[in-house]
């Protein structure tokens, strides 16, 4: 952990990873609670979630074409001046309409912003470092979570959503302040060539993510995550202002704490679980998670009482961060880092549209079914892609050991 810290480059880009999550985690806890209080609606909710998630995926053969083309500090630079520049509205306590309009916009930037920013780890340490790298990604992540939830719900609880922006649009100038300068990089991509047409570079990528036997069983789990992801964006906020009867402010709280548990397991991943092999990271994080989630969701049969809520939403942050170093160490050291950018957006229009089709159906279905119903089939959704993991298969089953060889870094 220290040896990658004392890699220059890649500090600023953990720090700057930090202010950047934060103010993401402010408007992801703040913007869907306040759609729900002004329209009282769950399926408005649910659309507020898909208007979001949507420019990922028509933007996906785009935003990985830039992140391998183009310089990706630049792209992450750019990415934060943008975000900062379509909130704007937000200022003026806007109407539902507004919002999605913000919502959508934002997202459009983060396709891109998310598949650069990822590409990049393996330039800055090395191959071999990936999974520790994500590890300690992931640490500032769940600080992040923690400061940036909490401090979204507060500020939209206590000030509205005007005071909710202030703080959103000075954290986003610290993280571009901090990638405003050129990185010293360990490895470097070959570039893509330059008269590549967009739409077949795309598709060089998504063939190579289709016909990776390593990549594909990893893509099948990660369709029942990102739905039952989806299903939970939309349930978890009905969840807490009807089932348990909290404020935004809870609300915020219980998104936020769940990085206290992230941290811990982001110091694991990034030390004693660094050689993990990432099938058994995401497999085995799955199971926890789908477990866990089933007992928070039945847990109010018996007691809403909010200071066992948040150690439970402790407990489940860790997993969370498990799947999602499990998912980028796969990807990261099995695809080229030519094609990583669009390797990566492709995964990430899969997770979105997933995680769309989570969102309208639990948008859909709760006022018919109610909360508990549903959120036991998001659980669910988790165990289901634990076993895609972990199930022995012939001609995978000892992929799934503890420990694997990464390739070594490639020293200038």
């Amino acid at each position: 952990m220290k040896q990658l810290l004392g890699v220059p480059a890649f500090a600023r880009l953990w720090v700057a990873a930090f202010f950047g999550e934060t103010a993401e985690w402010m408007l992801q806890v703040a913007l869907p609670v306040y759609v729900f209080q002004r329209t009282g609606s769950a399926a408005t909710t649910a659309l507020s979630i898909v208007l979001g998630l949507l420019p990922a995926v028509l933007l996906s053969p785009v935003a990985g074409v830039v992140a391998d083309r183009w310089n990706r500090r630049a792209v992450l630079f750019g990415g934060c001046l943008g975000l900062a520049v379509v909130a704007l509205p937000l200022l003026a306590e806007p109407g539902v309409t507004v919002v999605y309009a913000v919502m959508a916009a934002q997202a459009a930037l983060a396709s891109v912003f998310e598949p650069a920013r990822n590409a990049l780890v393996p330039e800055l340490v090395g191959v071999a470092d990936v999974t520790a790298a994500n590890g300690l990604m992931s640490v500032n992540g769940s600080v992040a979570r923690l400061a940036g939830g909490w401090a979204g719900g507060a500020l939209l609880g206590f000030g509205g959503l005007a005071d909710v922006m202030i703080g959103y649009l000075a954290v986003l100038a610290v993280a571009a302040a901090l990638l405003a300068k050129p990185f010293r990089r360990v490895t470097a991509p070959v570039p893509a060539p330059a008269r590549e047409p967009v739409v077949r570079a795309w598709l060089d990528g998504l063939r190579e993510l289709t016909h990776n036997r390593r990549l594909r069983r990893t893509g099948l789990a990660l369709v029942f995550t990102s739905v039952a992801q989806g299903m939970f964006l939309v349930l978890f906020v009905v969840y807490v202002l009807d089932v348990l009867g909290g404020s935004e402010a809870e609300a915020g709280l219980l998104r936020g704490v769940q990085a206290l548990g992230g941290l811990a397991a982001g110091f694991a991943l990034a030390t004693v679980a660094r050689r993990v092999a990432p099938a058994a990271l995401l497999g085995w994080g799955a199971l926890a998670l789908g477990l866990l989630s089933a007992v928070i969701w039945n847990l109010s049969l018996v007691t809403t009482a909010l200071g066992l809520y948040v150690g439970l939403f402790v407990v489940v942050g860790a997993p969370g961060v498990v799947v999602g170093a499990g998912v980028l160490s796969e990807i990261q050291s099995a695809v080229a880092p030519e094609r990583a950018g669009r390797v990566l957006s492709t995964t990430f229009a899969a997770v979105a549209t997933c995680t769309t089709a989570g969102a309208l159906l639990a948008g859909t279905l709760v006022a018919t079914t109610g909360p508990a119903v549903l959120l036991n089939v998001q659980a669910g959704g988790y165990v289901l892609a634990a076993a895609v993991m972990l199930v022995p298969r012939r001609g995978w089953t000892r992929q799934l050991v503890w420990r694997y060889r990464a390739a070594p870094s490639v020293k200038s």
